[in-house]
């Protein structure tokens, strides 16, 4: 292992390399690095034309990670499981094909790492048939620049699976906390282990260079060897990285509590405003069973613990994150990804093994498009492409799923009283529509193959049937022609349409206990 500075780790990368890059957002993200590889483009043009690969977003959305290669003739290609917090400049040039880009579920690209690093032909998966990532839609395709087929549809012991070839990996840039003289590193201050030693390997068996950032150095031999994630033997440059490069989130320098050094109360949590969110995170709470695995999305889904701990009912919950946290409280905002009081933190390839194998019993999700068969966008929006994540894997295999979201956006104001809702102002965009924009969740496909499937709203909760969504509760307060169907792409089955529960609407609710002893245990 040698000690370089991040400008000599700029100078490593050669023009046309292929580099994976480690972290999520800005978690266990090496921004030091990357802000001296784009130092050296700037003073020297090179290096040129590299192709980028991360299994989730990279970067904050302002300054930091991916915004560091949105230069002209810098990247030429750029494969990701989300784009959400790449930058402004990098999604223009995707959207104005100045970069050739592909979207591909992130536990994928997880497992294809592993792949890479062992010399297999590649990833064989379900994961992705009949979405935007099925060669017979989209093949995870960006823009027209995109012409190669990285993903292939193929056929293997009279199966239908997606096939994704073994990328060659020329430099691997990954992070750490502690280094050992030898470059032994640990994960301790890291919030989540990831794929940073598949990663490692993975340039290793392509012969080619792993760059490891970390937050100090200490003498050989002084690391206990189960503290080590990522041998010495796979790394080949150290980078310090300073405290600003080296964030835990992308709003949190470092909190002990968030790496599972510290705990905190539960009551901690600060209660939800009684709005729409807090009615739809009722709702969907109410799908809840005890011990049941759970994992929770981002954004209204995420407000689901906050309400169990206003229940009192916490300790029933058995909460999950595909980034490999299991058991705790999940964090929001900047710090997604992350968890309070986790019982577990285990490699994100290890997690979506469990997820993809039908480990997960519910999923609570964000919704932002569906239709009359039950398909959900969430990846792309008025050409624009959001990405994934691991959207597709979630989705694929758990039993229960539950889309939560406002019935329309843009502009919508409710209020809550008196047991019921007013809808002051309507949205200005449908959710409801008659056809998505881009299939991230395919509804026939659940719905032949038996998966239980809800849409719950503020004013609506709809139920995934073979024959298209079927309504089947509106909230007190509602009209169900003026407020409900008016605001539809398609008519919903309706065969019986009940009246979801006034107490939900209530500044205090008590039911959820009741709620979750009802549907039993897992």
């Amino acid at each position: 292992m040698k000690l370089i500075s991040a400008d000599e780790a700029g100078s490593l990368i050669k023009d046309e390399a292929t580099i994976f890059l480690g972290g999520l957002a800005m978690i266990s993200l090496p921004e030091e690095v990357l802000k001296g590889i784009e130092r050296r483009f700037l003073d020297t043009g090179h290096p040129r034309l590299l192709t980028t690969w991360a299994c989730g977003a990279i970067g904050n959305s302002r300054d930091g990670g991916m915004v560091h290669f949105a230069h002209p003739g810098m990247i030429r290609r750029t494969v990701a499981g989300h784009f959400g917090q790449t930058g402004k400049e990098l999604m223009k040039m995707i959207f104005d094909d100045q970069v050739e880009a592909y979207n591909f579920p992130q536990g994928s690209l997880s497992h294809l790492a592993r792949h890479i690093a062992a010399k297999t032909p590649g990833l064989l998966t379900k994961v992705g048939l009949g979405t935007f990532v099925d060669p017979r839609l989209e093949g995870g395709k960006l823009n027209a620049s995109a012409k190669d087929d990285l993903v292939q549809l193929v056929e293997f012991a009279g199966e239908e699976w997606l096939f994704y070839p073994r990328p060659h990996i020329d430099v691997a840039i990954i992070r750490g906390t502690v280094a050992d003289e030898n470059g032994n590193i640990t994960l301790d201050k890291e919030g989540v282990l990831l794929e940073q030693l598949a990663l490692a390997q993975a340039a290793k068996a392509c012969g080619g260079i792993v760059i490891a950032q970390v937050e100090r150095i200490v003498q050989a031999g002084s690391l206990h060897p189960k503290a080590v994630k990522i041998p010495g033997l796979v790394v080949d440059y150290v980078v310090i990285g300073k405290p600003e490069n080296h964030m835990q989130s992308i709003t949190t320098q470092f909190n002990p509590a968030l790496c599972g050094d510290a705990r905190v109360p539960v009551n901690s949590l600060e209660p939800m405003l009684l709005d729409e969110r807090k009615v739809i995170a009722r709702r969907a709470a109410m799908e809840l069973k005890e011990g049941a695995v759970t994992n929770l999305g981002i954004g209204i889904p995420a407000g689901i613990p906050s309400i169990a701990a206003e229940e009192g009912v916490s300790g029933l919950l058995t909460l999950s994150i595909e980034s490999g946290v299991n058991g705790g409280i999940p964090a929001q905002g900047g710090d997604f990804a992350l968890a309070y009081n986790a019982e577990s933190i285990i490699e994100q390839s290890a997690q979506f093994d469990f997820y993809d194998g039908g480990g997960l019993d519910a999923s609570f999700l964000g919704l932002a498009q569906t239709d009359n068969s039950g398909n959900v966008n969430v990846s792309k929006f008025n050409g624009r492409p959001v990405g994934c994540g691991g959207f597709v894997n979630i989705t694929r295999s758990t039993k229960k799923l539950v889309f939560c979201g406002s019935f329309t956006a843009g502009g919508l104001e409710v209020k809550v009283v008196d047991g019921a809702l007013q809808i002051l102002q309507e949205g200005k965009v449908p959710k409801f529509i008659k056809q998505v924009e881009q299939i991230t969740f395919n509804g026939l496909d659940a719905a032949r193959r038996g998966q239980e499937v809800l849409f719950v709203t503020e004013r609506a909760v709809f139920e995934l049937t073979p024959d298209g969504l079927e309504l089947t509760e509106i909230a007190p307060g509602v009209d169900l022609e003026r407020d409900v169907l008016a605001h539809m792409g398609f008519r919903p089955i309706m065969r019986d349409v009940k009246q979801m529960d006034a107490a939900l609407f209530q500044p205090a609710w008590g039911g959820l206990a009741v709620c979750i002893a009802a549907n039993g245990a897992k």
